[in-house]
Order: structure tokens, then C-alpha cells, then sequence
């Protein structure tokens, strides 16, 4: 039906950068938010950013100022683009979406998660 994947993750040196992407997949009818969460060991999963349909963006406190979220509607993408990065934004970094879908004539809505991308980031 619908399926996330999330890519972008790997190792960088603190003050680095690095892009995160996200596509969604299947019979998608629209995407009204995209966010992406992150996870580091002992933690609960936290969200770093959202943006919506209409463009609306929204951060969390630790991240304003050095991450930026922006979509691609046609492809059902969305980035991270992770500026200044510090040990601290070491985790597990998920895709999230709210999709409504088509399955044969009926139309759904759900939450899809992408299967996570870890991002290490060395003092």
C-alpha cells in the first residue's frame, strides 16, 4: 500500500552536514504532514521537524537555526538538510507521514514510519 524509506544517514565530524531524504510509495492520494523524529539509545523518540501540506514548517528547540525541512510534493519528498551538527544529534533519525491512500475504490488514511537512518556525529 504504502511504504517510506528513509536514506541520507552515516558518520560526520561535529560542526558537519548532512541531507536525510524521504520518499513515500503506493497508491498515494495525498500527504497532509511529513515529520521526522529521531531516536538515540535511552531515549524517547523526539520530533525534530514537520512540515505540512501548505508549506507550515515547525522545529524542535534543539534543532531551530540548524535543520531544515522542505518537501517535493510531485515526489512525495521530503528532506532534512542537518547544518552544524554536534555528538548531541547522534540517533536514529525516522521518517513519519500522514498518507490517505487508495485500495481498490475506497480511500484510507494512516501513519507510515520509514525503517530509520542513523546519523553519528564524532567530537
Amino acid at each position: 500500500q504504502v511504504q517510506l524509506v528513509d536514506t541520507g544517514g552515516g558518520l560526520v565530524q561535529a560542526g558537519g552536514s548532512l541531507r536525510l531524504s524521504c520518499s513515500a510509495s503506493g497508491t498515494i492520494l495525498s500527504i497532509s504532514a511529513m515529520r521526522w523524529y529521531r531516536q538515540s539509545p535511552g531515549s524517547q523518540r523526539e520530533l525534530v521537524a514537520a512540515i505540512t501540506s501548505d508549506d507550515s514548517t515547525s522545529y524542535g528547540d534543539s534543532v531551530k537555526g540548524r535543520f531544515t525541512i522542505s518537501k517535493v510534493d510531485g515526489q512525495n519528498t521530503v528532506y532534512l538538510q542537518m547544518n552544524s551538527l554536534s555528538p548531541e544529534d547522534t540517533a536514529v533519525y525516522y521518517c513519519n507521514a500522514d498518507v490517505t491512500y487508495l485500495r481498490g475504490r475506497n480511500s484510507y488514511a494512516n501513519q507510515y514510519w520509514g525503517q530509520g537512518t542513523q546519523v553519528t556525529v564524532s567530537s
